[in-house]
């Protein structure tokens, strides 16, 4: 069975770096795709262009195969799979123009945060709120940094879904020659670990702003990965390997990469940047911001030991230095 005959045609809802990567490796598989935009200038920049406009300019498309849309209904309605690529914060906003029925549809999350204020998931926002079947519900997640998919590095992704055939079906629309795909049915521990990894990546980045050195950062990194492992057998209690690629290696890529905005975001808070001047200095989105307060509140309940979480937490929304909350932050690794 070829990769688009359950899947039908697939639609990417989002203009970032992290839809543009996705789009290239789905090109790879599909005949063509439909794209959702939420700005006509970027769409007629993009077409004329041959590439992203404002994402990843040095990946080129062939624009014949992509029917461009910014009419978020219009795309909903045409398309079988529905790929969301759009950034935590604004998924609301876009997804509460949709009044078409969903309940039919594959839907894909390829949104690396929890959406705001309910503090959902966003397949279970999906499923509560359009009607999405759990078993058509699915999420793409790392390790895999967009940059290094346009310079056509070798890739893994992992694909979960409750449906072990609906994943591998999807993710045969993610392989290529540099890039591989794996399956996944722990869709839960999926979202979640990509909400905490950038929360996770946030404080690295703290550590390599005040310079505490390597050995710290590499001591936060293996205490991270144990917080991780203890929030999701709360939250989402069920079998599973916390050193899976899936969980440690998007923790990993995250944390070190320079190409994770996260870190960055974090590596200037370190160096001294407010919490307001470093967020009013990034280009993109550092999507750790938002997490560490909606994991903060899911954990009101859960009470997990997470003392990561809550340095970064007390950084980012109390106004603490930076250099006391990690140096309080030190007393609880072991």
């Amino acid at each position: 069975m070829k990769a688009n005959e359950t899947l039908g045609r697939i639609a990417v809802m989002g203009g970032g770096s992290w839809a543009t990567a996705l789009a290239k490796l789905i090109l790879q598989n599909v005949p063509d795709i439909i794209w959702y935009m939420r700005r006509d200038d970027r769409i007629e920049d993009f077409k004329r262009l041959g590439h992203n406009p404002a994402y990843l300019t040095d990946v080129v498309f062939d624009t014949d195969r992509i029917d461009f849309s910014s009419d978020i209904n219009d795309v909903c309605r045409r398309a079988d799979t529905l790929l969301l690529v759009m950034p935590s914060p604004y998924f609301k906003a876009h997804t509460e123009k949709i009044h078409v029925d969903l309940s039919e549809k594959i839907v894909v999350s390829a949104v690396k945060g929890i959406v705001p204020d309910s503090n959902d998931l966003i397949t279970d926002y999906m499923i509560y709120h359009f009607g999405v079947e759990r078993e058509r519900a699915l999420v793409v997640s790392g390790p895999c940094h967009a940059e290094e998919v346009a310079l056509d590095r070798p890739s893994y992704l992992t694909v979960g879904c409750p449906d072990l055939g609906m994943a591998e079906q999807f993710a045969q629309c993610l392989v290529g020659k540099n890039n591989h795909a794996i399956t996944s049915s722990d869709v839960d521990g999926i979202e979640y670990a990509a909400v905490l990894k950038n929360v996770y990546a946030i404080a690295a980045g703290i550590v390599h702003g005040l310079k505490t050195g390597d050995n710290f950062l590499a001591i936060l990194i293996s205490n991270a990965i144990r917080e991780m492992e203890r929030f999701l057998d709360a939250v989402s209690p069920r079998p599973r390997q916390i050193c899976d690629s899936v969980y440690l290696g998007d923790l990993l890529v995250t944390g070190y990469s320079r190409f994770s905005r996260n870190h960055n975001f974090g590596s200037m808070i370190g160096r001294g940047y407010s919490v307001k001047a470093a967020r009013m200095e990034m280009e993109q989105t550092a999507e750790g911001y938002y997490g560490a307060k909606c994991i903060t509140d899911i954990n009101a309940s859960l009470e997990v030991a997470m003392p990561i979480l809550d340095a970064v937490y007390a950084v980012l929304y109390k106004g603490m230095p930076a250099a006391k909350a990690f140096k309080q932050l030190a007393q609880h690794f072991d």
